[in-house]
Formats: structure tokens, sequence, C-alpha cells
């Protein structure tokens, strides 16, 4: 059995090369559009990975400001400070400024364990700071002056007004 000679008849010849044409153009034609479509795509990652990076630095920003806030607001809901203050000292006219003044350190210094300390539990404990103020007795030359709580103030300082009378 023997092959036919397709070369030698032109309608043939117009068949393949028709078929060659075709597939060399639509070669073109193919490089051409992925091409284009790989080029949108690329310049979309791209823009994509520049948001991205954008974000991500955009978040650290907010993260540590956040962490920052955190940090003032666990100050904030700590106790910084304690102030006592003898409000009718006036009245007893033997107690100079100095033993006002110690008096109402003697008061700070045993309300020391307060400092830093958070203020749900300062809270919870200020019946146990009024008994602790109250039961003391502070003597000053030879007299002695019990000591109650008119009000409290508990937040970031504490501020406790006392009122002292005469034993």
């Amino acid at each position: 059995m023997r092959i036919p000679p397709y070369y030698r008849r032109p309608e043939w010849q117009r068949f393949f090369s028709g078929a060659a044409i075709g597939a060399l153009v639509s070669w073109i034609l193919f490089l051409y559009l992925n091409g284009e479509w790989m080029e949108i795509h690329a310049k979309t990652i791209e823009k994509q990975k520049k948001e991205i990076a954008d974000l991500k630095s955009d978040i650290e920003i907010w993260m540590e400001d956040y962490e920052e806030l955190n940090k003032k607001n666990q100050e904030k809901l700590t106790v910084q400070e304690i102030k006592v203050k003898i409000v009718n000292a006036k009245k007893y006219k033997q107690l100079d400024t100095l033993s006002i003044y110690e008096m109402e350190e003697e008061m700070q210094g045993q309300l020391n364990m307060l400092l830093a300390k958070d203020l749900d539990s300062v809270f919870q404990s200020r019946e146990l700071i009024t008994r602790v103020i109250e039961n003391k007795s502070i003597g000053i030359g030879d007299k002695h002056y019990k000591l109650k709580i008119k009000s409290m103030v508990i937040y970031t300082s504490v501020s406790i007004l006392v009122e002292i009378t005469l034993e």
C-alpha cells in the first residue's frame, strides 16, 4: 500500500499551508492575550502586595498605640498617691502646723500598703482602711487624739478627709 502524493495536489497544499498559517496566527494570538492577561494580574498582585504592606504597618501602629494606652490605663487604674487631710485642726489651738503635718504623715505611712494596688481591691478594702484610721489613737504632747473619717475618695489618688477629737 502506498501513501498518496498530496504534495502534488494544490488543494491539499492550500489546506496544509492554511492550517500551518492558522496555527501560527493562533499561537501568536494566544501569546499576546496570555501576556496581556498576565500583565494585568501582575499589576493587581503588586497593588495588593502594597496595600497589604500598608495595612500591616497600620496594624503595627495601632497595636503600639493600643499597648501604650493599655499601659497608661493600667497606671491610671492603680493607686498612685495617698492624701490625708485633717479638716478641723483649727478647732484645737494647741496643735501647731508641724504636729498636724506629723499626724497626716503618720496616717499616710499606715496606708502606704495601698500604693500600686488596683482600684477594685482598694475599694473592697475601704472598711479595713476606715478601721485602721479610726482605731488609731495619736498622742501629741500629753494629749491623745482620736481620728474619724469624714470622707474618702478612692481613685488613682486616695483622698481621705479626717476629723480629730480629743480622746
